[in-house]
């Protein structure tokens, strides 16, 4: 391990690399919402012609629908207010509605099976599985309109809905799915309608109690990783502003017994510091010889500080 001097030091410079790709992300962002007006010109100019010109192809659609989905992610990102005092969010009661084990893995199940939700961690997986109420709705009735503003994001448990864009149909769902989940990640309007073909029961969240458990993970683990790094004796000296912007990029990994975590030789991208358990380090002296021995580290002890500059790990 290297001295508390060194780290800081190393900090330092990952601060301000950070820093400065902030800035190019900003010049980029500002690039791409160029892009983007003269993408929307040609979407324009391109629906008048849509009616005119017939697909070849129903997959056709199913692409366009994607590629929209894709543009509409990006340029639908909110920063719209919430009702929440961000210090207030770890004292808000959410609601919950009981559910039956087999409704409770068919809408996890779900989730896990959506591409826009899968990384979700399975804490907050597990906070909007029991925040989704049951609806219901008859054969023939129109749950999603294309266009309108929505707030709330479904799982169907039972029946048969069939989703449609400018009045072209694109697929049929079942239970097991998500739709309308651009909704609650992006202040957007409806990609798509969703109409009922048979009589269906769903589940469902809206944008704001889905933006609570968001933020409120974010704000638990922000402090948990702050205690964290507090009690770290080798950090002591660090200041507040330091461990604050160590614990926002801090990332939580586990490692079985005898796993390797970072190999001789090999290329250091990433500072660990143990939470819990214990490593061995040992280095080889000769190639292909047996390692020897260093010493062990456990909670609290940290390696790999080398890789915060870019360097080559021993």
């Amino acid at each position: 391990m290297g001295t508390l001097r060194d780290l800081q030091y190393a900090l330092q410079e990952k601060i301000e690399e950070l820093r400065q790709r902030d800035a190019l992300i900003d010049e980029l962002e500002l690039e791409l919402d160029q892009k983007d007006e003269l993408i929307q010109r040609l979407q324009n100019e391109l629906d008048k012609y849509r009616s005119v010109i017939k697909p070849a192809t129903q997959q056709v659609h199913k692409q366009s629908e994607l590629h929209e989905q894709q543009r509409t992610k990006r340029q639908a990102i909110s920063a719209e207010p919430t009702a929440f005092d961000i210090q207030d969010l770890s004292h808000v009661t959410l609601p919950f509605y009981p559910k039956s084990p087999q409704s409770k893995d068919l809408i996890k199940e779900a989730i896990l099976d959506n591409d826009f939700m899968k990384n979700l961690e399975l804490s907050q997986i597990q906070e909007i599985v029991d925040c989704m109420y049951p609806v219901e709705y008859g054969k023939d009735s129109c749950i999603i309109k294309e266009g309108d503003v929505g707030s709330l994001v479904y799982v169907m448990e039972d029946g048969k809905v069939e989703v449609t864009k400018e009045s072209l149909k694109l697929c049929t769902m079942g239970p097991g799915k998500v739709f309308g989940e651009l909704a609650i990640l992006y202040n957007c309007t409806r990609t798509a309608t969703v109409k009922t073909l048979t009589n269906v029961k769903l589940w469902a969240i809206d944008r704001q109690c889905f933006q609570t458990i968001m933020m409120r993970t974010g704000l638990i683990k922000h402090t948990e990783y702050m205690e964290f790094l507090k009690s770290v004796p080798t950090f002591h000296g660090l200041q507040e502003d330091i461990l604050s912007k160590l614990a926002d990029v801090l990332e939580e990994t586990h490692y079985e017994d005898g796993e390797y975590i970072i190999r001789q030789g090999a290329r250091g991208d990433t500072f660990f510091i143990i939470s819990k358990g214990k490593v061995n380090v040992t280095r080889e002296d000769l190639p292909n010889g047996e390692p020897v021995y260093l010493r062990s580290l456990g909670k609290g002890d940290w390696f790999g500080e080398k890789a915060l500059q870019g360097h080559w790990w021993w």
